[in-house]
């Protein structure tokens, strides 16, 4: 194993840069966590994390690149040849109560690895030599596949670690150990999400979201019960309403959008503004989503009685793409493949100087027109720019 995880260290991309910059009097380094994992599993990870015994600031700026430090912990990332480095001492951590930030200090490989979360991610490879070194179970567990806690604590002194299970429960399609299942659900069922800073809740909720694969990210908060501790009615469970509405959605959507509106729908209109502020979602994100979850029905109506393209627009004027998605998944498919395929990139030749140049007065009366123009276009009434020209004036003359 050694051997082989050795050579794969070094054949990775991400590797490159930094064997090209470690000399002889640098502390001992290792790759740790998820990338040795993956690597172990077959995988060519992009991003590293790295461990330092010893002066880990020094060893990150003597990377050169493009480095950030991170006060709180003392950690750096560090930016080489468009990859990223997670670079920290190694360290023990405690908390000054449940849900806390952790207090750091340095200490050896041995106990950094024991502070991890899941056994799998507790593995780490020093990058001069390739020396394995790794928690209790670790590697057995990863060859079974299975998720477990280092401590019975680890849920009460870090929540976000049950977010993270169904994380990489759903990733990986590992099964959940059944002692650290029952610790999760003890959690859960004591509270302990509660302990955890909305902002931080919301983070990992954002990571999950932003998994390869969505649904089954969101619908693996069921298998514990942590969709109802994030909000009573926050649930992913219509499956074929959701990848119904991700097949439909363009490359330029947002898959983790769609997915959190769907999970959202049963959430009060009233309450789900609120809940998003609560998880610290940003503006744009919270009003895509609390429109689509919230007005898909709606829209969806608009789009199944619209029997032209103009009226096709019209239903879906202003929307997301993540809503118009949904509400062609509700049963008006073909007029939401429509929009999204090709009437939502049709636009005018002209435009309100064209107007104002042909003696329109500045005023509503500009947007009415351009309006009928769209329309007469998009319905395939007018063709070339002075078709559209004479449209809109002629709608601007009846205004």
């Amino acid at each position: 194993m050694l051997e082989f995880l050795s050579g794969r260290l070094r054949a990775l991309p991400a590797a490159q840069p930094l064997f090209a910059r470690l000399d002889d009097g640098a502390p001992p380094v290792h790759l740790v966590g998820g990338a040795v994992r993956d690597i172990l599993l077959g995988g060519t990870p992009f991003d590293l994390d790295l461990v330092v015994e010893g002066d880990a600031a020094a060893f990150a700026a003597s990377l050169g690149g493009k480095r950030k430090v991170h006060d709180r912990f003392g950690t750096s990332t560090v930016v080489l040849d468009a990859f990223a480095y997670d670079i920290a001492r190694s360290r023990r951590e405690t908390y000054a109560h449940p849900g806390a930030l952790p207090d750091v200090e340095p200490a050896p490989l041995e106990e950094d690895l024991l502070r991890r979360d899941f056994t799998v991610n507790a593995i780490a490879v020093a990058l001069a030599g390739g020396a394995l070194s790794a928690a209790p179970n670790a590697l057995e567990d990863l060859q079974a596949r299975q998720l477990r806690v280092l401590h019975d604590r680890s849920f009460l002194d870090d929540p976000t670690r049950l977010m993270r299970l169904v994380r990489y429960a759903a990733r990986l399609g590992f099964d959940i150990e059944p002692h650290t299942r029952g610790l999760a659900i003890e959690a859960i069922e004591g509270g302990a999400l509660r302990t955890v800073s909305g902002p931080r809740a919301g983070a990992e909720l954002r990571l999950l979201a932003r998994e390869d694969d969505p649904v089954r990210a969101l619908q693996a908060l069921s298998d514990l019960g942590l969709d109802h501790a994030l909000h009573p009615a926050f649930k992913l469970d219509d499956e074929v309403l959701a990848r119904r509405a991700l097949a439909l959605l363009p490359t330029d959507g947002r898959r983790d959008r769609l997915a959190l509106s769907v999970a959202a729908r049963d959430v009060p209109a009233a309450e789900l503004p609120g809940l998003l502020d609560s998880l610290a979602f940003e503006a744009e994100d919270r009003d895509a989503i609390v429109a689509t979850a919230t007005r898909a029905n709606s829209v969806a109506r608009a789009l199944a009685a619209a029997e032209k393209p103009s009226a096709i627009a019209a239903a879906a004027a202003g929307a997301p793409l993540e809503l118009v998605a949904l509400a062609g998944a509700l049963g008006p498919e073909d007029q939401a493949r429509e929009w999204i395929e090709r009437l939502r990139h049709i636009r005018l030749a002209i435009d309100g100087r064209d107007l104002i140049a042909a003696g329109v007065p500045e005023g509503p009366a500009i947007g009415r027109a351009l309006r009928a123009a769209l329309a007469a276009k998009l319905d395939g009434r007018v063709g070339d720019r002075d078709h559209e020209l004479a449209e809109a004036l002629d709608a601007a003359a009846g205004a």
